[in-house]
């Protein structure tokens, strides 16, 4: 899997707002948990899905209107893909189009992508945004047990113990890359 401690470091080198921020450290690994409920349910490829969790918003130039960072985050995945993580070819494109079109509202994608989607859009409960499952793309999604248990983490704004076991970040690394 790609996004171990030494791959999230390199994106939190390059990040250019608060890891701490709304679209940052506890956001990516809330959508991570969430991938991983998803995706034995759905068929997703893991690695596609755990990657997506941290490049995904990891090229934002701003919290709020910034519409192409998911573009910017493909092109990410892209230059880092053999360097910092070890991704083949079909995985790189599905990780790309995740990346480039996970704001547009669409549900019209491979499992893997529509996945990935889902697993941002179960978090958007930090934005003041409840999830519709009309926008959800997967019925694993859809399930009430699941909303309810992403938007209550959400909300809250917990960090998940990814961010401190896996990652191996804590406050001050964090703060000590920014």
């Amino acid at each position: 899997f790609g996004a171990q401690s030494g791959f999230v470091n390199a994106i939190l080198r390059g990040y250019a707002r608060d890891p701490f921020g709304i679209h940052g450290v506890r956001h990516w690994g809330r959508v991570l948990e969430i991938g991983r409920r998803l995706q034995p349910l759905t068929g997703a490829r893991a690695d596609v899905v755990e990657l997506f969790s941290v490049l995904h918003d990891a090229c934002r130039h701003n919290e709020h209107h910034d519409p192409r960072h998911g573009s910017r985050g493909a092109l990410l995945a892209a230059a880092l893909c053999g360097r910092a993580f070890e991704l083949d070819a079909p995985g790189l494109a599905l990780l790309q189009e995740a990346c480039a079109r996970h704001t547009d509202g669409a549900c019209d994608a491979d499992v893997t992508v529509r996945t990935c989607w889902d697993s941002d859009r179960l978090d958007l409960a930090r934005a003041g945004i409840r999830p519709s499952p009309a926008r959800l793309c997967t019925q694993a999604a859809r399930e009430p047990e699941l909303i309810a248990w992403a938007t209550g983490r959400s909300q809250r704004d917990e960090t998940p113990d990814v961010v401190w076991r896996e990652w191996g970040l804590s406050d001050s690394r964090i703060l000590g890359t920014w």
